[in-house]
């Protein structure tokens, strides 16, 4: 975890009483059919406000990523592979990163992840390593994303 991430935020990632016990399913983004995206909604007493994760797969660009949101404030963590990230600093952070939040930057600062050891091309195995360190119980299932790499004519 960024030591320079809110404190609010901070706490709310370092709680495990988060947890998610629905099962995930996968389905074509509206935008692009070949990109399978999730909403997946986390069980958090702490919070008044819903919290959800947002997943996206897109095999033909090599891009996965999840996205924790409180709705009333935006993405509050993320997880992207496969995708540039420069901090507003200049510093270049790569294409494997995690986004946090920080008070007056929002989620525009980002760090490059050491426990996030998986591939893009992985999206279970970087599910329960997330998961892991997001400290939220997966109690559902997550199967593989069906995977289309073109679009339909």
């Amino acid at each position: 975890m960024n030591p320079e991430m809110d404190a609010d935020y901070k706490a709310i990632m370092n709680d495990d009483a988060k947890s998610i016990t629905e099962n995930i399913v996968w389905h074509d983004a509206d935008d692009d059919p070949t990109v399978q995206k999730f909403r997946v909604y986390v069980d958090y007493p702490d919070i008044i406000d819903v919290m959800f994760i947002d997943g996206r797969y897109n095999p033909g660009a090599g891009k996965l990523s999840y996205t924790l949101v409180v709705p009333s404030v935006g993405r509050i963590y993320g997880l992207d592979l496969g995708m540039d990230h420069c901090n507003p600093n200049g510093e270049y952070v790569g294409c494997t990163h995690k986004n946090y939040w920080v008070e007056g930057a929002e989620d525009n600062w980002a760090y490059p992840p050491e426990d996030i050891t998986a591939s893009w091309s992985d999206p279970v195995e970087v599910w329960r390593q997330f998961c892991e360190e997001a400290k939220i119980r997966h109690t559902g299932t997550m199967p593989s994303p069906p995977i289309k790499l073109e679009m339909p004519i």
